[in-house]
């Protein structure tokens, strides 16, 4: 598998490292940040980071073939963007062709509480067939830590991408 890791905004990128940390080693990673997030994550061993002006970069095309692209955390400013088909940036561009080849899309918008126009833009991008998956808790698995808690939303995340783990407990 093929995937990017978009991570937007500062606000969350603790989450969006350990995602990365978590997947299996056999799954291809590429990275785009935007600069606000660079400030707290640190780069990884083994995975392809591309600066988010280089719009060339191949996984901006459609003939590159990425399986499926999250974007943690997505902010406001980013979901805007995707919402309006404005693709100034590589992470922006990205999801765009995401979105154009009917590829998986993960977007986990991290503000709240969600103004009416955030809302708008999250159902239209639903519409199109967008997965809007906000860090929200299940407390069913009982999470006592916040590792627990990252795990619960890394392995919601996870199940959504078809990748096999046991981060957290399942419903019974």
């Amino acid at each position: 598998m093929k995937l990017v890791v978009g991570i937007s905004g500062a606000s969350g990128a603790r989450v969006a490292k350990r995602f990365v940390e978590s997947l299996p080693k056999e799954i291809e990673v590429f990275i785009i940040q935007t600069d606000s997030a660079k400030v707290v994550f640190e780069k990884e061993e083994g995975i392809t980071e591309f600066e988010n002006s280089d719009i060339s970069a191949s996984i901006a095309s459609g003939s590159f073939k990425c399986d499926a692209m999250v974007i943690i955390p997505t902010s406001m400013n980013t979901l805007a963007k995707i919402a309006c088909g404005i693709a100034d940036n590589l992470l922006t561009r990205t999801a765009s062709v995401m979105i154009k080849e009917k590829r998986k899309l993960i977007l986990a918008p991290r503000e709240m509480p969600f103004s009416s126009i955030s809302l708008e833009n999250m159902l239209k991008l639903s519409n199109l067939g967008v997965i809007i998956a906000p860090p929200v808790l299940g407390y069913y698995s009982k999470q006592q830590t916040l590792e627990d808690m990252e795990n619960f939303l890394i392995g919601k995340w996870f199940d959504l991408l078809d990748i096999s783990h046991d981060l957290y407990k399942r419903w019974k």
